[in-house]
């Protein structure tokens, strides 16, 4: 059967596939340790399972406009002014169904056949595909351990062409943790004052940060560039409804109305009741998020040391999100039963097969000498996790 090319220039999501394989050998009786899964293992909090109860009760089960209810999209303004001291109308926001989506869709709107868009690596492991899908071209800029996987401003100057069309900004950021401070941002946003370059300022970890300086997006920090910035966020990360599949993007009405256009014509309006469930979150108590993230600090630093004291692992302190990007290469070139290691993909089958441990190769996001373990799960996995780990990269010859 023939295939549309386009399918042969993507790779499945790396960080799915390796969840579905940890959930298939559990239902198989493996006691699998699961570091692959980015999202909260806490339950949505009540207040806002409760809104989505009481829409289904009254009935609002039907169809809404294609980019999102009024309501949401003024809890969304509110959020952003609130939150990140940005203006805008409700013809400037677009509802989808999660930031991934709205990330597709955006791409969709924006790029064509030879647009260049700049991809600060390690990155999300979407981002390029999700180019590519639109016809463009990732431009992938490798960040330095020693600099915090951060973009430097003489980096990103080097990397645009007459094509760039957009730069995205993950921050904190999927995979490392890294995120950037007003003041870094600021000396990007000085490389971009002079062009026509669109940003993507994926802030959905923004909540979840111990930076000793506050969150910053890009259009916050340089209000110059607010009206060619493209916020996207969603209520996945920071309040553990990852399943509700809620996105949006905050930005020029112009590109706004565009996401909008292609979105009716692939899924509609997001869920009806996902989206009172999001008004919830958005305006209810931001308490819970608070603890979430006091859990998060807890388990960082737990995970953070435990990887430190395995030979031939060296990890950052990640700044937000909850992941570490640990640096594994001094294990390659060791052999288990004479089989050799070489890569981040040939450790992670090795440790899932022999230590019942699931993380996430490095490859995957770019940066081959590293993999990745999310802590969003307890403190007795980690441990337990980091034990095996641990004996694993022990019995390599």
């Amino acid at each position: 059967m023939k295939l549309a090319a386009r399918v042969a220039k993507i790779k499945p999501s790396e960080t799915l596939a390796i969840t579905a394989k940890a959930n298939a050998l559990k239902a198989e009786g493996r006691d699998v340790i699961g570091f692959g899964a980015g999202e909260p293992d806490f339950d949505t909090p009540a207040n806002i399972k409760t809104a989505a109860i009481r829409a289904i009760e009254a009935g609002f089960t039907k169809y809404t406009p294609v980019s999102g209810t009024d309501e949401l999209k003024d809890a969304i303004i509110g959020k952003l002014k609130r939150d990140n001291a940005l203006d805008y109308k409700r013809s400037q926001v677009a509802v989808s169904c999660g930031a991934k989506h709205t990330l597709y869709n955006l791409a969709q709107a924006l790029f064509e056949t030879g647009d260049e868009v700049i991809i600060p690596a390690p990155y999300w492991v979407s981002y390029p595909d999700i180019v590519v899908l639109a016809g463009g071209q990732p431009v992938i800029v490798d960040t330095l351990e020693k600099d915090g996987f951060k973009m430097k401003p003489e980096q990103l100057k080097a990397a645009i062409t007459p094509r760039t069309r957009a730069v995205v900004i993950n921050s904190p950021s999927n995979p490392t943790g890294a995120a950037y401070s007003p003041e870094e941002l600021k000396a990007l946003a000085a490389v971009l004052l002079d062009s026509e370059i669109l940003v993507i300022s994926d802030d959905i970890y923004e909540k979840i940060i111990y930076a000793n300086y506050p969150f910053a997006n890009i259009a916050t920090v340089e209000p110059k560039l607010k009206d060619r910035t493209i916020v996207v966020n969603g209520v996945s990360k920071a309040y553990a409804m990852t399943g509700w599949r809620i996105g949006y993007a905050a930005g020029p009405e112009q590109i706004i109305a565009a996401i909008s256009k292609i979105q009716s014509q692939n899924t509609s309006n997001p869920a009806s009741i996902s989206q009172k469930a999001s008004v919830e979150a958005l305006n209810g108590d931001q308490g819970v998020v608070a603890a979430m993230v006091l859990e998060f600090r807890k388990r960082r630093d737990v995970i953070v040391q435990l990887l430190n004291e395995i030979n031939g692992i060296k990890c950052m302190l990640p700044e937000g999100a909850f992941y570490v990007f640990p640096n594994v290469a001094e294990i390659y070139g060791r052999s288990f039963r004479g089989k050799k290691i070489t890569n981040s993909t040939e450790l992670i089958d090795y440790l899932l097969d022999e230590a019942n441990v699931a993380t996430v190769p490095g490859a995957a996001f770019g940066s081959d000498s590293h993999i990745r373990l999310s802590y969003a799960t307890s403190l007795k996995n980690i441990e337990e996790g980091l034990k095996r780990i641990k004996n694993a990269v022990a019995n390599l010859d």
